[in-house]
């Protein structure tokens, strides 16, 4: 199973992204994506160091809300979402 991480981007230069996600920074790159347009604050998935998805804050928000939910642990809860 593949996991995407939602992350926003703090700074750009060229084809690498500064992003940050529950206080961690890493440098992504945005090659894959290169037809895009980025700003910053925007959200991207990141996968293995690349974007592969541009999202919105509401879609960034969901993920991590689900990543939060399965991490805690609390049986049932997670049962709602399958």
């Amino acid at each position: 199973m593949c996991l995407g991480i939602p992350m926003q981007i703090k700074s750009i230069e060229g084809y690498t992204a500064s992003c940050e996600a529950k206080g961690v920074r890493r440098d992504v790159s945005l090659f894959m994506l290169q037809d895009e347009a980025f700003q910053v604050d925007d959200y991207v998935v990141v996968h293995v160091g690349y974007a592969i998805q541009k999202i919105t804050p509401a879609e960034a928000r969901t993920a991590w809300e689900m990543y939060d939910l399965m991490l805690s642990g609390e049986p049932g809860e997670a049962d709602a979402y399958a």
